[in-house]
């Protein structure tokens, strides 16, 4: 059996497995029993009461978190020579188009999200087995698909993320690094646990927000009470 190390031990002490803590208490929390010697992420695991294999109970949306994630975010713009400047101008790290094509073919996905346009979205079609499940294909309902890039990658530079549920009914999302002071972490829980909130299937029946867990890198979870949004 694997021993727990006396830190691990001063850690698990500081949280009490029967209760659920308030948003506030848990993003306080979090940067407590953070021990890490780099930057560590904050992220939320939300487990929703819906059936994702079925369509109109699949949960996905975008946020605006409003002090971003703290993640240094690279974009690849797949867009027409006439968009590339507007891009670039932007903030994009990666702007092309055939010549990215042929890289994400030949294996390379070393970037964040992907922003595109209609106009060329029957050449990055063709990438779908690829940045399908890497979660990185462009999609209109989040705003990678668009005429207006530089609105696109602004949004995304400044925290701007998608999420969507898993198959097993939970969202998994970055909201922050441990270096955020507690109030802007959850200031961007709560837009991020709202945002879902609203996105709530018709189809779905009983509990919505069925439980909440905030962590750091490497740290245990931390409870939230789900009483404070609506189900």
């Amino acid at each position: 059996m694997a021993r727990i190390s006396k830190k691990r031990k001063e850690i698990l002490a500081k949280i009490d497995r029967e209760k659920a803590y308030s948003v506030a208490e848990a993003c306080a929390l979090v940067k407590e029993i953070s021990t890490t010697n780099f930057d560590a992420s904050v992220d939320v695991a939300v487990r929703l009461g819906v059936d994702p294999r079925k369509a109109n109970q699949m949960v996905r949306g975008t946020v605006a978190l409003p002090h971003g994630t703290g993640k240094d975010v690279k974009v690849l713009v797949l867009c027409t020579p006439d968009k590339e400047e507007e891009a670039t101008a932007a903030g994009a790290d990666y702007v092309g188009l055939d010549d990215y094509i042929a890289k994400i073919k030949g294996g390379w996905t070393d970037v964040d999200v992907i922003v595109t346009m209609p106009s060329v979205m029957g050449k990055v079609g063709a990438l779908g087995r690829i940045l399908g499940p890497r979660g990185l294909m462009p999609n209109p309902k989040t705003g990678t698909v668009t005429m207006d890039v530089a609105k696109a990658v602004s949004e995304v530079k400044a925290g701007k993320i998608d999420f969507r549920v898993d198959k097993f009914g939970i969202v998994h999302s970055p909201v922050a690094k441990v270096s955020f002071d507690s109030a802007k972490i959850e200031d961007n829980l709560t837009e991020l646990l709202s945002t879902i909130v609203k996105l709530k299937p018709t189809a779905a029946k009983g509990t919505y927000i069925k439980s909440i867990n905030i962590s750091s890198t490497m740290s245990p979870g931390i409870s939230i009470d789900t009483k404070s949004f609506a189900n």
